[in-house]
């Protein structure tokens, strides 16, 4: 049985509130789950390695690892009647990884891409002090520079870009249901 539930990836560089948004796109519905590609890649418990500017074989292999897994959990709870809602960061392989979801009827593709200099403010907001926010702020840096080239050929893929600069998470949920015509 095809569920005709849907089904949204949300993607965007570091910081810019994939997470919380999935979360909160999810919460409109009454059976839905959220999957987080780093909550996934968190469960690694030795020898995960980081994402950076140069990317090692090793790398590409946890990753495709953990989107393979989302992809999988995706169709079965899909199945199930649940609406999924993905998150992941964007990088250039990420198409190739999602493949098999691109093909789901009810599919809908987001980028949050708020201004660059919001998404630096809401890393400092959310790590202050913490060794992470070099190494998040250079993240949304090399993110924003490859993702800014690759915006007119996601929107022919089918994308909705979402500046999130001055919205709410609220606000950001009811523009991304309200552009997807996706009904609650």
């Amino acid at each position: 049985m095809v569920s005709h539930n849907p089904l949204f990836i949300i993607i965007g560089p570091p910081a810019v509130g994939k997470s919380t948004t999935s979360r909160a796109i999810a919460a409109h519905f009454p059976k839905s789950i959220h999957i987080s590609v780093d909550d996934l890649r968190d469960m690694v418990v030795s020898g995960l390695v980081l994402p950076g500017p140069v990317w090692s074989d090793e790398l590409a292999q946890q990753i495709s690892l953990a989107r393979s897994t989302v992809v999988h959990m995706a169709h079965s709870y899909q199945a199930a009647g649940f609406v999924v809602v993905i998150d992941d960061f964007w990088d250039a392989g990420h198409p190739r990884d999602y493949e098999d979801l691109f093909r789901l009827p009810n599919l809908h593709r987001i980028v949050l891409l708020p201004q660059q200099a919001e998404a630096h403010q809401r890393n400092l907001d959310r790590s202050g002090d913490s060794p992470a926010r070099a190494y998040i702020d250079g993240g949304i840096r090399f993110v924003y520079e490859q993702l800014i080239t690759a915006l007119p050929q996601l929107q022919r893929e089918g994308y909705l870009i979402i500046d999130t600069t001055n919205l709410s998470v609220e606000a950001t949920v009811a523009t991304i249901l309200q552009r997807s015509g996706v009904e609650v």
